[in-house]
């Protein structure tokens, strides 16, 4: 299997480009950097300024809290998952710490390289702002649900 059709393959996987096609994915590629983790490799830290977004395309990750200065993991993902959208959107701090549970491999999409790819090819870039909006919106909807549940057990 060639690089290209691998990555092609891989970005297919990734619900937020599920919009783009071939070419799509060509564009895409030239504004996506690879970056290998350790085991303990660390993807972000929880109050860091926020200026990427990115994707597993293999291993796990750990997303951790600091509560009452003890680290609780709140949330494991794996192969297709991603992570920072809001950061690529609004560049605020990081709300958790992510870093790899065993050996792991990420895309990374810099915000500076997406402002790029938007100007550049601002089709490409509506396909991909459709998908981070279609997956905040399911997140949002998830934790509403939660709440929801929770209130109602409390009461």
């Amino acid at each position: 299997m060639n690089i290209n059709k691998e990555l092609e393959y891989l970005l297919s996987e990734i619900p937020i480009f599920n919009e783009l096609d071939s070419e799509d994915t060509q564009v895409l590629s030239k504004y996506l950097f690879p970056k290998e983790l350790p085991m303990g490799g660390l993807v972000c830290k929880e109050g860091q300024h926020g200026s990427f977004l990115s994707f597993v395309t293999s291993g796990e990750l750990e997303i951790v809290k600091t509560l009452d200065n003890k680290e609780v993991v709140i949330s494991t993902i794996s192969q297709g998952d991603s992570l920072g959208e809001m950061a690529l959107i609004d560049g605020l701090t990081r709300s958790a710490t992510v870093r790899a549970c065993k050996a792991s491999s990420i895309l990374i999409l810099r915000r500076d390289d997406f402002n790029t790819l938007l100007s550049s090819h601002p089709e490409v870039g509506i396909k991909i702002l459709k998908g981070i909006a279609r997956l905040l919106s399911l997140n949002l909807r998830k934790a509403s649900a939660q709440i929801t549940t929770y209130m109602t057990m409390t009461q």
